[in-house]
């Protein structure tokens, strides 16, 4: 077999790991950003002020915040169980030390603590969750998009053939969830006076850069013959083209219906799918081509994965919207936030149920056609990720108000309450707001230019795997790869964050 063969053959025939594994994965993130929150606020506490060298802060974020999940997907997978434990007993310590300090200058009692943090304001205008949310869906792409590359990547992490749950699986779902979650009809929420139409126009305009990079990323892969899993997308559609249609369609869509009522038409669309899969020869087109035998002549047989799960990838897009309009509702408090974290865990709960359900009267997940149980799959996933990263925000903000003054880069603000604001005539003001300007963060750095860092990394992932020969690297080699090829890529993000460069031109 030729090289290409081989990673294509590395690739392929797989089939996903438990769900219990993934759930325990998605705990790592919001950890990470837990302790990196609690290490800044300790050295706040020590040395009072925040971290001000840009140097130290990118070495500090990308330690806590990329490294383990660089670990835990490589050489720490057998024991991917274990480490979440770990990071928590960890950042239990840090937290401990940080309030028996406070205990010993303040002597507050912990009752009135907890009083005090449920009535704080938070600042209205930022949800930095969705922000988190966002980043890191494109961090862990780009680790796994390189990392699967490598022997050391465990095979049930990569895509699953046809049925399935993969941690890829999920990752290509949550760019779904995460674009909607801040699609200009989330975003203009607010009644305007433009005409629907050209608010529409400006749509289509939009996704040009899209389908740029997807006719980029076709005409690259072809004319260098690099490996490429055809049963994922078909022979010349790619996830880019996906991104487009998607967010072109539902924009149409959303025209028609009420955007309050997304969640309605995604149910609608999910269903109809589903049952055209179930009761029709729908399936077995996707499956095995029109003549049963994997055919791909013609241009839908060619691309019947890609074409096809559209409709799956849609109904995810619009049910995303609804929750990005319902996590932009007011709420200004820590009490209103915690109310929002129940409704986001009840949500979970019935989303995984509903996926049991799905799962037993239908089929098994699968990504290849993003069917009915994918989407429940997808949805009930993702919001476990956004209430992760809601409750570590929450944390953050109650370990805050125990050490006066500080800030964590990309996390809530305490505001003052309007009462006190009209009693002392004066805004509302966010504790630390001057230190969060001057403070470096990786966060905010890849969010200034996601596109870029997810072209960046699509095209360093080519480019290693043209140079050397993935399938037979030893673990240390491979660690050193990854690790030089995240930190490089965030390296070009941090300068052009520290030089305010937003690389967007549409």
């Amino acid at each position: 077999m030729s090289q290409k063969q081989l990673k294509e053959a590395f690739i392929s025939n797989l089939n996903g790991t438990s769900l219990l594994e993934i759930s325990a994965g998605l705990s790592l993130p919001p950890l990470c950003l837990l302790c990196r929150g609690l290490l800044l606020i300790l050295y706040h506490l020590h040395h009072g002020k925040p971290v001000s060298s840009r140097k130290y802060s990118l070495l500090l974020d990308f330690l806590v915040l990329v490294s383990p999940l660089l670990f835990s997907c490589t050489v720490l997978s057998p024991i991917i169980f274990f480490i979440p434990v770990i990071l928590a007993a960890f950042c239990a310590g840090i937290f401990s030390k940080i309030y028996s300090r406070r205990k010993r200058e303040a002597r507050a009692p912990f009752g009135q603590i907890v009083e005090e943090f449920q009535k704080a304001w938070l600042d209205p205008e930022r949800i930095p969750a969705v922000t988190v949310f966002r980043v890191y869906v494109n961090v862990l792409t780009s680790i796994s998009i390189l990392a699967v590359d490598f022997p050391q990547y465990p095979r049930r992490y990569a895509k699953a053939e046809t049925y399935g749950t993969g941690v890829m699986d999920l990752g290509v779902g949550a760019f779904i969830f995460g674009n909607a979650l801040v699609c200009p009809e989330v975003r203009h929420q607010s009644h305007t006076t433009q005409p629907r139409s050209s608010s529409l126009a400006r749509q289509v305009f939009s996704v040009w850069p899209l389908i740029s990079l997807g006719v980029g990323r076709l005409l690259s892969v072809k004319s260098i013959e690099y490996h490429e899993h055809t049963s994922e997308y078909g022979v010349h559609w790619n996830f880019f083209f996906t991104l487009a249609l998607v967010r072109l369609a539902a924009s149409l869509l959303l025209a028609v219906f009420p955007k309050h009522k997304a969640w309605l038409v995604a149910v609608a669309l999910a269903v109809l799918y589903q049952l055209l899969l179930s009761t029709t020869s729908l399936k077995m087109f996707i499956l095995h081509g029109s003549d049963g035998r994997d055919s791909r002549l013609g241009f839908l047989d060619a691309n019947r994965e890609g074409l096809l799960s559209l409709c799956g990838y849609l109904a995810v897009y619009l049910a995303s919207v609804q929750v990005g309009l319902w996590l932009l509702q007011r709420r200004s408090s820590v009490r209103g936030w915690l109310e929002a974290l129940r409704g986001l865990a009840l949500a979970v709960l019935v989303l995984w149920v509903l996926l049991q359900l799905c799962q037993a009267c239908t089929e098994p997940v699968s990504r290849r056609m993003a069917n009915l149980p994918f989407c429940t799959w997808v949805l009930a996933h993702c919001l476990l990720l956004l209430a992760f990263f809601v409750l570590t925000d929450l944390a953050l903000v109650f370990t805050q108000l125990l050490v006066k003054g500080c800030s964590v880069p990309c996390c809530w603000k305490a505001v003052q309450p309007p009462d006190s604001r009209e009693k002392q005539g004066m805004e509302a003001v966010p504790v630390g707001r001057q230190d969060r300007l001057s403070q470096p963060c990786l966060i905010s750095a890849i969010n200034k230019n996601q596109l870029l860092f997810f072209l960046l990394a699509n095209v360093m992932t080519g480019a290693v795997n043209i140079l050397i020969d993935t399938i037979h690297s030893k673990a240390a080699f491979t660690l050193c790869i990854l690790h030089l090829y995240m930190f490089f890529n965030c390296l070009i993000m941090y300068i052009l964050h520290a030089r305010n460069i937003v690389l967007k031109f549409w």
